[in-house]
């Protein structure tokens, strides 16, 4: 079969010929519906190589659902045909966190796996899953259209359930980008906090305007003037909850700006910018955090809201062959929300 493969650092990703993987005991081979294009697919594509030895080919595609293939023997619970979606973090299985379904905490990071980000993943026809411990039932939702919840959303739900305690009546969260990931967060707040004050931000006029569809009570294009007005909405407090979905500097520096005391200050981009911390700024007793991906408890929650039709993701569909056109269009900002691999036509 055919698969769009990392093949070495900063050097475009290929369509390479691979085997069919054959499930041993316990694993579970999935036929792929979608996979969706992550901007973390780019940092992996575009940064320089480390130390080391240079990781070994894999494929790409980290958000990944499609239809049970073929069980390993062993492996229980699911039937040939069935929609399903893949958790991504990998764990031990083991520890503490992995017993309570925190994987992508796994105590012992160094087993953390996840498909698509170092072992081969879901751009090929064909993915090997290690358990079915990973696996949720999609039910009447299109793989091809679900995908994206295993990171998209799942990402964006758990950094918003994290501060649901501070979006009461009257609150007020700032969503600072307004791509695929802040599109899901606009959508989560709006289903776990009707009472927030949903605010968003971006440099693209465009996506402004997806975001307003999706729920955002006022968009703001990103600069001083988005910042005095956060201020007069918030009369003069900063939010409850900020979301920085970029992580660079000008979106790190904003975001602090526009915190509040006692507020959330959460970083999801992986812009790899760094946010000065002093005593002035950010405000006092403002929580930083930086999640990452989040409980495969939380998928069931995420697929469940999506179930109900109170989330839905914006995708673009590319076939396998086009694959390296959508990170083109990914690298440009040009995606209106996530370009998902179609490689089963």
């Amino acid at each position: 079969m055919q698969a769009f493969q990392f093949v070495a650092a900063q050097k475009p990703a290929e369509l390479r010929e691979v085997p069919v993987p054959e499930p041993g005991p316990g694993q579970v081979l999935i036929k792929i519906g979608g996979a969706g294009a992550c901007h973390s697919d780019l940092h992996i594509l575009e940064e320089p190589p480390k130390p080391g030895p240079a990781p070994a080919p894999f494929t790409l595609g980290h958000e990944n659902a499609g239809w049970v293939e073929k069980l390993g023997p062993g492996a229980t619970g699911f039937a040939k045909g069935e929609p399903v979606i893949v958790y991504g973090p990998w764990g031990c299985g083991l520890c503490m966190n992995c017993r309570v379904g925190k994987e992508n905490y796994c105590q012992d990071h160094r087993r953390i796996k996840a498909g698509g980000l170092g072992s081969d993943g879901g751009m090929a026809p064909y993915l090997l899953v290690p358990s079915t411990r990973f696996l949720i039932q999609l039910g009447k939702l299109d793989p091809r259209e679900a995908a994206p919840l295993t990171d998209a959303a799942l990402t964006s739900y758990h950094a918003v359930k994290r501060s649901l305690h501070q979006l009461g009546a009257g609150s007020t969260a700032v969503v600072i980008g307004a791509g695929g990931l802040g599109q899901m967060a606009i959508q989560v707040l709006r289903a776990l906090s009707g009472a927030t004050t949903v605010i968003a931000v971006d440099t693209s006029v465009e996506k402004l305007e997806i975001a307003k569809h999706m729920g955002a009570d006022e968009v703001l294009l990103s600069g001083d003037g988005a910042v005095t007005r956060i201020k007069d909405i918030t009369r003069g407090h900063g939010a409850e909850l900020v979301l920085d979905m970029v992580g660079v500097n000008s979106t790190l520096d904003m975001a602090a700006q526009v915190a509040r005391v006692l507020g959330h200050l959460t970083i999801v981009g992986l812009g790899s910018a760094t946010l000065p911390v002093n005593f002035r700024s950010p405000p006092h007793e403002c929580s930083v955090a930086s999640p990452y991906w989040g409980f495969i408890t939380e998928l069931m929650e995420v697929v469940d809201l999506a179930q109900a039709g109170k989330i839905k993701m914006l995708v673009e569909h590319f076939p396998l062959q086009r694959a390296d056109e959508a990170y083109e269009l990914l690298h440009d900002g040009k995606i209106k929300g996530r370009a998902v691999i179609i490689p089963n036509n």
